[in-house]
């Protein structure tokens, strides 16, 4: 039998060649999820958990965000710690600035040692002992601040004169702050500072009260999955692609070895004849395999560990300010990719050759029939994938409800089974139907397709799986985006908010505004200057007309009853002592009214009100503040600089909230582009998969092709027979897929994003499904061109010979 599976392999290399195809973009595309992975959680640890990334622990609050650590046990944590550990954190302070008193300065510490320092060096140095600080760029171009400026820090006997010697950018939002000093001077303020979390080096020892212990990982991933509604999307993420790797690798191995054995049942069933036993033929067949999938597993591991870094420099390239790091080698991935190549190329090997040994050898020479539906194999077929279905949908279900992703994964890899199942059934009746479609001339081609049910429906299974994938992730993503921009515009919905309590908005000012580079609109808001019960200074009351354009939610969070005041929570920090419902008096002038205090965020340090209360309080509004929209792609710190320029003079402030947008769009399009890229490998090997299947059905079919010239089709029909054939399979398998992943997606909405974002409302990218409708065909075509032409160059004879 050695000879006979040396003579195997050389025999069926060309077969074999496409088998290993199939093994190593399955391989691979299990490695590049890995990959991509590791560079997004790395992307991530860059910047939302940069001040940790050398840490081996972080210390932080036990009950997040309900409670906050001590300020006075962290500080004596981190001084016992001494060089192995750096706390986050940050004192809001007065500081006093080109003449001119900034408020609500947060001055947070930056580490002397380089291991410990996370901020990155915009100009400058870093600070290396006391009286010197660095300033972040955002409060550098808002405030004027430059580099060899004098700033004095604090107030009364604690104030301290400082000099900037350095500008810095800040990755992490949690932990940025205006100005950074070192930590020991930062104590000055130890009264006022709040320490947010300690990174420690080692061992962590006797944790302060109220504290616990993680990694940076578990630090980073706790804090991003708070934004979201405690919903960990990465993980989600990992967990959904790792999933789906693993299945379309199982099905386009199995498919195509399924394929390649159904063509050498009567090879095999020659070796029974002439003396080979069942155990014999079985053996041999698995060495063939485990050849293969060898060869093939190392060949498509090292194709996926150089796709996934370079769909990572592609990423980084096309997407600079998108943070994907440098991903370390997944070397579990790596195993785990060559295992699933190396198992499934076996068991796809041994399922069809048990159909043969099962089988008398004379049976087996007889010509092959399709599985009929009728038969008791059949019966049994169609029951297990109603069963299939009805557990998936129920599983589903659950998931739904219980909001469980091991739920959903399950049920829909269940549902998808079902449907593979049934794709005998289902599949030729759909090409059938399309085929109606196009008259006479496509009546062959579909007779064609649909004569073998089981070839037909192995064919179609690799691109089903890739449009289903494809639709799926691309409506979750557009649902996503679109409740997340929703979401983000409710919390922050003016870009940038101009608010003048010493002075009417001049129309001067209002020109100049609206003609800086970056400003798409500005709207300018008439009201006064009130006295606010509870607030410790006075602040513009104005009415929103015309906030509606330039809201990103529409003008919503403007929309106040009479009666009411609207107040932004984040405009004033924790010094803000009213609450929700709180009945305060408002005073412009000798004026005053009773008001309910109804809280939000987003707009700056102006109270909101309706007409009819503005009214009460004066009958000469004028324009107290501008709110302004922000041109798609504009940069946040450059804009706040040019604004803060213009408001200075007039005694203006600028509260900036395009800040906050790009710091939480910027981690939305970690995923984003993770996702696509790995979309992107899972479509590939769907093409590959079709091309393949079809390219060997082409083989198996040689007889057939060669008895349609020998009646008498030329060879341009040959190959318009073939085309037409390939674009019937694969408008079908488009539209079934598209209808599932619709579906999918839909339970994808249901269990994940509704939980991570409450008030999201599912969207559907029609264009983008129209252009893998319209890509799937012509995937279609172009995998018939190598099976075509190979096909037409067979001559009658040649091909009525071919076993």
């Amino acid at each position: 039998m050695r000879t006979v599976f040396l003579a195997s392999l050389r025999t069926h290399i060309r077969r074999y060649v496409a088998a290993a195809i199939a093994v190593a973009v399955a391989v691979a595309l299990v490695v590049v999820v890995g990959v991509l992975t590791s560079g997004a959680q790395r992307g991530l640890m860059d910047g939302l958990g940069a001040p940790y990334r050398n840490a081996d622990h972080v210390v932080s609050a036990a009950v997040w965000p309900a409670s906050e650590l001590n300020a006075k046990a962290a500080i004596a944590f981190t001084e016992q710690h001494g060089e192995n550990a750096a706390a986050t954190g940050r004192a809001t302070l007065p500081v006093r600035a080109n003449g001119r008193q900034l408020t609500g300065t947060t001055v947070g510490p930056i580490a002397t040692s380089e291991s410990w320092r996370w901020q990155k060096l915009s100009s400058g140095r870093f600070p290396e002992r006391a009286g010197e600080a660095v300033v972040d760029v955002y409060s550098a171009q808002s405030d004027n601040i430059d580099v060899g400026d004098r700033v004095r820090i604090g107030d009364g006997s604690a104030a301290a004169d400082v000099r900037v010697v350095g500008v810095v950018e800040s990755p992490s939002p949690p932990a940025q702050a205006s100005m950074y000093v070192t930590w020991p001077q930062l104590l000055r303020w130890r009264d006022r500072l709040h320490v947010s979390a300690v990174a420690v080096r080692g061992d962590v020892g006797r944790l302060p009260e109220g504290a616990k212990a993680q990694t940076p990982e578990g630090f980073a991933a706790e804090r991003l999955t708070y934004v979201q509604n405690r919903v960990d999307s990465l993980s989600v993420m990992l967990l959904l692609f790792a999933g789906i790797a693993l299945f379309v690798s199982v099905l386009v191995i199995a498919n195509t070895f399924s394929i390649l054995f159904a063509q050498r049942l009567r090879d095999f069933a020659l070796l029974r004849c002439i003396g080979a036993t069942r155990r014999q033929v079985v053996r041999s067949v698995r060495r063939e395999a485990a050849v293969v999938g060898v060869l093939a597993s190392l060949t498509g591991t090292l194709l996926g560990v150089g796709l996934g870094y370079g769909l990572i420099a592609l990423i980084n390239a096309l997407a600079p300010t998108t943070p994907m790091g440098a991903a370390a080698l997944p070397t579990l991935w790596l195993l785990g990719g060559f295992a699933v190549g190396l198992v499934v190329t076996l068991v796809a090997s041994w399922l069809p050759t048990r159909r043969v040994v099962r089988v008398s050898p004379l049976a087996t020479l007889r010509p092959d029939a399709a599985v009929d539906m009728h038969s008791a194999t059949g019966r049994v077929r169609l029951a297990l994938a109603a069963i299939l279905l009805a557990g998936g949908l129920a599983l589903l279900g659950v998931a739904m409800v219980r909001d469980s992703t091991a739920l959903m994964l399950a049920g829909g890899g269940s549902v998808f089974a079902g449907v593979l199942l049934f794709g005998p059934v289902v599949i030729p009746r759909l090409v059938s139907l399309a085929g109606a479609l196009l008259g006479p001339a496509g009546r062959l081609a579909t007779k064609n397709a649909v004569r073998n049910p089981r070839r037909t429906a192995t064919t179609t299974a690799s691109l089903l799986i890739g449009v289903t994938l494809t639709t799926a992730v691309l409506t979750g993503m557009a649902t996503y985006q679109s409740s997340l921009d929703n979401q983000i515009g409710r919390d922050h919905p003016i870009d940038v908010a101009l608010a003048s309590p010493k002075g009417p908005v001049t129309p001067d000012l209002l020109d100049r505004v609206r003609r800086t580079a970056g400003v798409e609109q500005a709207v300018p808001l008439d009201g006064a200057v009130a006295r606010v019960a509870g607030l410790d200074r006075a602040i513009p009351v104005v009415t929103a007309k015309g906030v509606e354009r330039v809201a990103r939610d529409g003008g919503a969070f403007a929309r106040v009853e009479p009666g009411k005041i609207r107040i932004d929570s984040g405009a004033f920090g924790k010094n803000l002592a009213l609450r929700p419902g709180d009945r305060v008096t408002v005073r412009v002038g000798e004026r005053r009214t009773q008001l309910q205090v109804s809280i939000g965020t987003g707009w700056g340090p102006v109270g909101v009100v309706a007409p009819e209360t503005l009214a009460t309080l004066t009958d000469a509004p004028e324009p107290r503040a501008v709110w302004i929209r922000a041109s798609p792609g504009t940069d946040a710190a450059r804009l706040g600089g040019a604004l803060d320029e213009l408001a200075d003079p007039a005694g203006a402030t600028i509260e900036n909230g395009l800040r906050t947008w790009e710091s939480l769009n910027q981690q939305l399009s970690t995923y984003s582009w993770a996702a696509l890229g790995l979309l992107g490998i899972a479509v590939v090997i769907a093409l590959i998969g079709i091309a393949n299947t079809l390219g060997l059905s082409v083989l198996e079919r040689a007889r057939e092709h060669a008895m349609l010239r020998a009646l008498g089709l030329t060879r341009g029909q040959l190959r318009r027979l073939l085309a037409t054939e390939a674009v019937l399979l694969s408008v079908v398998a488009t539209a079934l897929g598209t209808v599932i992943g619709l579906g999918f997606a839909w339970v994808g909405y249901e269990t994940l994003v509704t939980r991570a974002l409450s008030e999201a409302t599912m969207r559907i990218p029609w264009t983008s499904l129209g252009l893998v409708v319209l890509a799937a065909a012509l995937a279609g075509l172009l995998a018939a061109v190598l099976p075509a032409r190979r096909a037409r160059r067979v001559t009658p004879a040649a091909g009525l010979s071919l076993d």
